[in-house]
């Protein structure tokens, strides 16, 4: 009888040493597949400028969350953090700027950053308070332009495709005040942050503003410009298309080539209609040569001798 009962004895807690067993084998293989999970979840930063890219790329952040991707989208309001931030490592990639603006970037800051992929192309606008076409700009009349290089040059070429100034040809396309050869009415140029020009309507008669500020101030390009540098926006060619652009040790990085392809869609498309009233329009194409394309804008910017 004592035989028997030590026999069920040990039965039963062998079982109960069993069942530990799996259990505890069980935990570690569910924490290991939790880790493994963890790890296939691979988190990016992007910056930006502005609210309506901000909201694009929240919209691209949510459809790539199902393809194992967390896209962590940071807004600024500047146009040089973006860059720096890059640079340091701080940002995976950023998308706020065109060509001829990372062009001078790089050029300046012996930066090695790449596009990747086109995202938008926005028309540059003038805007008034007071006039109702640009011919009526009186004769030492105030005009206030975004201060960086870049846009400061598309501003002036704007004015000069305006017929209000011209200016010196060999300045290529990133001409300064100092390249103005013809100036009939005497206007008087101010230059401020970019952020900031949309800011100055009430204190001047014209401003020539990015589209994006414009929006955040509320502005309709096509309802409230009273001239746009362009009604074919194609025709502005590939220094003032947008990009998503990287460290160039990421450019061939997988995840970053999901993400371009993610915002080259229709659905972003969809978007960028959406939250900017139809003033931007995208840039991609099926053919584009995109590294091509920077390498001839920087040529471009390089002022002729």
């Amino acid at each position: 009888m004592m035989n028997n009962k030590f026999k069920l004895s040990a039965t039963i807690f062998a079982s109960i040493i069993a069942l530990a067993a799996c259990g505890t084998a069980g935990s570690e293989s569910d924490s290991a597949a939790s880790e493994s999970a963890t790890e296939e979840q691979a988190e990016y930063t992007v910056g930006v400028v502005g609210d309506t890219e901000r909201l694009v790329w929240e919209d691209v952040a949510e459809r790539v969350a199902d393809e194992g991707i967390t896209l962590n989208v940071e807004t600024f309001t500047d146009y040089v953090t973006p860059n720096t931030a890059l640079v340091d490592g701080s940002l995976d990639l950023n998308a706020f700027q065109h060509l001829a603006y990372l062009a001078e970037f790089v050029a300046s800051n012996n930066a090695d950053l790449q596009p990747v992929g086109y995202t938008y192309i926005s028309p540059m606008g003038a805007y008034s308070e007071s006039l109702e076409s640009i011919d009526d700009l009186a004769d030492g009349g105030t005009v206030v332009i975004p201060n960086d290089v870049t846009n400061a040059g598309r501003a002036l070429l704007l004015l000069e495709l305006a017929g209000v100034l011209e200016v010196d040809d060999a300045a290529g396309i990133t001409p300064s005040v100092e390249d103005i050869t013809a100036n009939p009415k005497n206007i008087e140029i101010t230059e401020v942050d970019a952020a900031q020009v949309p800011r100055s309507l009430a204190d001047a008669d014209l401003v020539v503003a990015n589209t994006n500020y414009a929006v955040d101030a509320g502005l309709v390009p096509e309802e409230d410009s009273i001239f746009l540098d362009t009604d074919d926006l194609g025709s502005l060619g590939a220094q003032y298309k947008n990009a998503v652009v990287v460290r160039t040790e990421d450019a061939e990085n997988e995840d970053i080539q999901t993400l371009v392809e993610a915002y080259q869609s229709d659905e972003t498309a969809a978007k960028i209609d959406e939250v900017t009233s139809g003033a931007d329009q995208p840039a991609w194409t099926d053919n584009d040569d995109i590294a091509a394309d920077f390498e001839d804008v920087v040529n471009q910017s390089e002022p002729a001798e």
